[in-house]
């Protein structure tokens, strides 16, 4: 049987713990499924921080400097904006400054709400894209976990790792889609990736045709071919993101394909408002009726406006 990303997560960890001298530092580890089936039961290395945020990742840094490599998990990734002072002010700075690397697996874990309102749902990686430093990724699928262990495993400093609830049931790798006759690019990040997916068929009945180029590393961002050139074919491009669309990855990766490429690339990401616990409150990553209307706009404006110079 396939396994799933949860079930990735939980072998890569256990390894790490047993083969490695591992340690793992979460609040709540046994409270409820082992952190959605995430962690390995009674696996050694394992150490319950107490309810205080901010000095959580204080002890992972004490463990990353005297070597022991620490998985640092955060069950909601609305806790970072208590944990980040550690994480960038000193993980982040400690290899350019001090000339010593602290090498952390921060597990970050998203969510879309369903109810848990505006302190336990949301998704934050921008946060660290700010910060020299940290590498910042977004793995959806068994082989892109495995590829950011390994990235991790390779290097000396803090990687965020931006995880998402609804990617832990999924066994399913998400291979590029380009074709030739494309009218628009999309790049989703994250949770956003199965709402892409979803928006496909809906765009292809409205005579859309479209590439995705699913996108794992946000930090640093690789302007290579792969991402460029079905881009420069299609004429435009949508990246798509769930996180704050203002100040976030998609308008950071937009601008850096426009500039690259000198084709409109618009960003869509969660709307400027805090989410409720009501569903008619909700705010979360973009529905596949958002990214239909927005790729539609996109191919229109395309149509009418000038021809863009290669």
């Amino acid at each position: 049987m396939e396994k799933s990303v949860a079930d990735t997560i939980r072998d890569i960890t256990r390894d790490h713990l047993e083969q490695n001298n591992g340690l793992l530092f979460a609040q709540c580890i046994t409270a409820v499924g082992w952190i959605q089936n995430t962690v390995p039961p009674h696996a050694p290395g394992l150490v319950e921080l107490p309810m205080a945020d901010v000095s959580g990742p204080g002890f992972a840094i004490g463990a990353a400097i005297m070597g022991r490599r620490p998985i640092f998990v955060l069950r909601f990734q609305s806790f970072l904006w208590l944990a980040v002072s550690p994480l960038v002010n000193y993980a982040a700075k400690a290899r350019d400054i001090w000339g010593k690397g602290v090498p952390i697996f921060i597990r970050a874990i998203a969510s879309e709400g369903n109810g848990t309102g505006p302190v336990h749902s949301g998704c934050y990686h921008n946060l660290f894209m700010h910060m020299p430093g940290t590498l910042v990724c977004a793995p959806m699928t068994p082989n892109e976990y495995h590829e950011v262990w390994n990235a991790f495993m390779q290097q000396d400093g803090p990687i965020l790792v931006s995880e998402h609830r609804r990617s832990y049931l999924s066994s399913a790798e998400m291979p590029d889609l380009v074709r030739n006759d494309a009218d628009v690019t999309l790049y989703p990040i994250s949770a956003s990736r199965f709402s892409t997916l979803e928006a496909i068929p809906i765009l292809e009945k409205m005579n859309i045709r479209c590439n995705v180029v699913h996108i794992l590393w946000l930090k640093p961002f690789q302007l290579n071919a792969r991402v460029m050139d079905p881009l420069k074919r299609s004429g435009c491009g949508l990246v798509i993101d769930p996180a704050f669309e203002i100040a976030g990855a998609s308008q950071s990766l937009a601008y850096d394909l426009m500039l690259a490429t000198r084709r409109p690339v618009k960003a869509l990401g969660q709307e400027d408002r805090s989410p409720g616990v009501a569903n008619r409150l909700e705010n979360g990553t973009p529905t596949p009726q958002r990214i239909v209307e927005a790729a539609v706009q996109l191919v229109r404006n395309k149509t009418t406006a000038p021809s863009t110079p290669p």
